[in-house]
């Protein structure tokens, strides 16, 4: 991630709004990185986003969010945090549609039993309105995620990368387990014709979840 970020560039509200982020991030993480790690992380996460962002004054936010993400991630690739738990990636063009659906039903269905991202080889700028409505039909709300690219530290972070359609671009690093689901691209579709594709990604999801995590009661009928 190439890092094009200029303090004199920003407005006075963008500048303490960064500042107050790598604040946060640095009580975080102190144990874990150094300021300048933290700091780094944070600004070339802004980057990313300013870079075709349709509204800045989210973009402190976004990159404080991202950045965290990415610092979970080093931190768990350096076997700091996070070392019991799955890790599942889901990645496809956009990020926004396929990505974030799966993503969506992750988190619902998994729970604190495992810990699920997503990413994009192309982000787009917004996540697509109809995959949302589609997801908040399933009583899932989307509508605070984001498009966001995937980064080295995150893709090593994760045990299980799940790949839909992003082709020669996904990365791939040895010791992950990787699929690659073959589904409709939402993009440009109506809520009724992202239906059947919403539905194939929660059966695929519950699936997954099934086979890297035990649920509650299999774990009580294995501990009678």
């Amino acid at each position: 991630m190439t890092s094009t970020w200029h303090r004199d560039s920003l407005s006075i509200d963008q500048q303490l709004a960064l500042k107050t982020a790598a604040t946060y991030l640095g009580r975080e993480f102190s144990e874990i990185f150094g300021v300048e790690t933290i700091e780094r992380f944070l600004h070339s996460s802004y980057d990313e986003f300013a870079s075709r962002a349709l509204i800045s004054r989210f973009l402190p936010l976004l990159a404080e969010r991202f950045a965290r993400q990415r610092l979970r991630a080093l931190a768990k690739v350096e076997g700091q945090a996070l070392t019991g738990t799955p890790v599942v990636l889901f990645l496809c063009t956009h990020n926004a549609g396929r990505s974030q659906m799966a993503l969506g039903f992750f988190t619902e269905l998994a729970g604190e039993r495992a810990l699920a991202w997503s990413g994009g080889s192309e982000p787009a700028s917004t996540i697509n309105p109809a995959a949302i409505e589609a997801m908040a039909e399933r009583g899932i709300d989307i509508s605070k995620e984001y498009p966001k690219p995937w980064t080295d530290e995150i893709v090593r972070a994760a045990d299980v990368v799940i790949t839909m359609g992003c082709g020669d671009a996904c990365p791939v690093f040895p010791g992950r387990r990787y699929e690659e689901w073959v589904l409709d691209d939402p993009a440009g579709l109506s809520v009724t014709d992202i239906r059947p594709i919403r539905d194939e990604i929660e059966h695929r999801v519950r699936l997954l979840i099934s086979d890297i995590v035990q649920s509650p009661q299999t774990r009580t009928q294995e501990s009678s």
